[in-house]
């Protein structure tokens, strides 16, 4: 029988109808509207009926998860015009607030933004031996950061593949709190055996904000009862915002002047609240992830997932990415204790490593001359791309550029490419593939120096 029909001709039909007639006649509805209970016979066959069902249906939930709002999103929902929203480690984050996310770019480059960074993984590490476990996992030293400093590093595998990145900040002699893209706790948990440690998963006590751009600097010193002027790049303060505690950190994923605000979960709104409101001198927008993706590029920031695949999802080896070969060799230091992956790393530092990340400037006239000879003007994106395509060289593909896209600042096309080792000197001239029309056609790219973008005002102090 089909759950939705009605069949009026069963037995248990007319044994349910009968049972919550009779029981009505002697034992009304209470004011909560509880019905009597069932006969146990007459229970006990609703149930085996049901139970295909509930289980069918708990299965879909259980397979089927949604989005949730983060501590921002009555605020951001409200805001978000364009209604484009994308996934992020569970939670609903805004692609772009209007039709077209150029308002939000300038703000990142010209005055100020302000980014629900939220779905970050946020773990808290404590214990007599915090400090040891976090050295024993990533590939920089610890020892040598100062409380209240942050740092960008990465951990690899035993294979010195790199699983993550992401962010550590020192709030005490054992007391750190660390950011990740992909889930952590279980490795962290695995590289603590015989350790004195705790770990929290506070992703979801504690809410994050980036406000990045010129201006985000002096709306954070009229704001924020905090110094801000004296805040060194990559150090944080800790102070209150419209009443509520907070940890600001000069970090952020623009390479441009920035911060990072750590939020109590439940206060999150009264902190936004105060920045919009305190903000509207300053020009600030709200921005989205396709002016972040854009602004990260030029600022030479890769992506996982996008310029490198963490080793613990990779599918085939090539996926699979020692520090060095996507920028950041100089995050490993072979000269401290023993971490996981150290032998791999150090084999690989004799001998070199196999690619290499770079940037690359696309040759924009013959972009133009490859849509002229079509009878077209050219045809850019104003999106960054994350699709991989081929790069050559010498008729040979090389490797691939993996994030692409339009710097509005810069007026020129820019990607970020892994290649081979021996074809990444500064200076050298490859192709990268550019589909017209449906037609598979390549134009020049000068390997240049990264960041593409890294302004003085990014790591100056005093600020104001």
């Amino acid at each position: 029988m089909c759950c939705h029909s009605k069949d009026t001709s069963t037995p248990l039909y007319s044994a349910l109808t009968d049972h919550l007639f009779l029981t009505s006649l002697v034992s009304p509805v209470t004011k909560t509207g509880a019905i009597p209970p069932l006969p146990p016979t007459l229970e006990s066959t609703l149930f085996s009926l049901a139970t295909p069902f509930y289980n069918s249906a708990t299965r879909y939930q259980q397979e089927t998860t949604l989005p949730v709002g983060t501590a921002f999103h009555e605020r951001t929902l409200a805001l978000c015009e364009s209604l484009n929203y994308r996934e992020w480690s569970g939670y609903y984050t805004v692609s772009v607030y209007e039709m077209h996310h150029e308002h939000e770019y300038n703000a990142i480059r010209n005055s100020a933004a302000l980014i629900d960074i939220s779905p970050l993984y946020k773990y808290r590490v404590t214990g007599p031996d915090a400090t040891r476990l976090v050295n024993r996992v990533i590939t920089r030293d610890i020892n040598k950061v100062a409380v209240d400093q942050v740092i960008y590093c990465c951990w690899c595998d035993s294979e010195g593949k790199v699983i993550d990145d992401g962010t550590i900040t020192r709030l005490g002699e054992n007391e750190y709190r660390w950011t990740a893209a992909d889930p952590s706790l279980r490795w962290f948990r695995q590289n603590a055996l015989g350790l004195d440690v705790t770990f929290e998963d506070i992703s979801e006590q504690v809410a994050a904000l980036a406000l990045q751009g010129p201006t985000s600097g002096k709306l954070l010193h009229a704001v924020a009862d905090a110094n801000i002027p004296n805040l060194k790049y990559f150090r944080v303060t800790h102070g209150k915002i419209a009443g509520v505690p907070v940890d600001i950190s000069r970090t952020g994923y623009t390479g441009d002047l920035g911060y990072e605000i750590w939020v109590p979960w439940n206060d999150a709104v009264k902190v936004w609240d105060k920045l919009m409101t305190m903000g509207k001198i300053f020009d600030i927008h709200p921005a989205g992830m396709i002016a972040l993706d854009i602004a990260r590029i030029e600022a030479g920031l890769i992506l996982i997932e996008v310029d490198y695949f963490s080793s613990k999802k990779a599918l085939i080896d090539s996926q699979r990415y020692t520090p060095a070969e996507i920028g950041l060799g100089k995050l490993v230091d072979l000269k401290k204790e023993n971490f996981v992956g150290r032998d791999a790393l150090a084999a690989e530092a004799k001998r070199g490593a196999e690619r290499a990340l770079v940037g690359l400037e696309i040759d924009w006239n013959e972009v133009e001359a490859v849509y002229e000879k079509i009878g077209m003007a050219p045809q850019v994106p104003s999106m960054a791309s994350r699709v991989a395509v081929p790069v050559y060289r010498g008729g040979r593909q090389v490797g691939k550029a993996t994030s692409t896209t339009w710097s509005p600042t810069l007026k020129k096309m820019i990607a970020l490419a892994c290649v081979g080792r021996d074809h990444s000197s500064p200076g050298a001239t490859l192709r990268i593939e550019m589909t017209v029309e449906a037609e598979r056609k390549t134009v020049a790219a000068k390997i240049v120096p990264l960041p593409f973008f890294n302004p003085p005002r990014k790591t100056a102090v005093p600020v104001i």
